[in-house]
């Protein structure tokens, strides 16, 4: 017997919606009492929560092996922690210079800062894409580019 291409069962469909149903209205509410800083993208951690719930929430809908609840308190486990690692930062500055990097300057007063764009492993190409983005023709025209804690490219006139 070959594998079904559509649908497998009818239970099936109708356990993806009522998952895909709760999940999504539990991981909304976890994400609107936990606040903003939940999904923002300040830095690499930031990144990592925000990949991993949607992997979380991929997993509850389409494995059977994974129960709604289990998936929930994944989805609680992670936005708790994030919410430990981010108030300790905001009270600690040994905790946070731990976990956070700094932004980075790359170029500064039109000249490119190679040393900085080595240690990043940004390519001046890279940088033109983002001056372009910015509405600048090269770097001789701004004053600084920045890579921030995020992995943005910031242009400052």
């Amino acid at each position: 017997m070959s594998d079904p291409i559509f649908y497998d069962t009818w239970f099936g469909l109708w356990r993806v919606l009522a998952v895909g149903t709760f999940g999504y209205l539990g991981l909304v509410i976890m994400l609107r009492v936990s606040g903003k800083r939940t999904l923002s993208k300040m830095n690499a951690f930031d990144l990592v929560v925000t990949v991993a719930l949607g992997s979380i929430l991929a997993t509850v809908l389409l494995s059977d092996n994974v129960p709604l609840a289990e998936g929930m308190l994944a989805l609680a486990l992670l936005i708790g922690l994030q919410f430990v690692i981010t108030s300790i930062s905001v009270r600690s500055q040994r905790f946070r210079d731990l976990i956070k990097s700094e932004p980075t300057l790359l170029v500064h007063r039109g000249q490119y800062l190679e040393d900085s764009m080595r240690r990043q492993r940004i390519t001046p190409e890279e940088i033109q894409a983002a001056l372009r983005q910015a509405g600048h023709d090269d770097e001789a025209s701004v004053q600084s580019v920045v890579l921030e804690t995020d992995g943005s490219l910031s242009v400052v006139a």
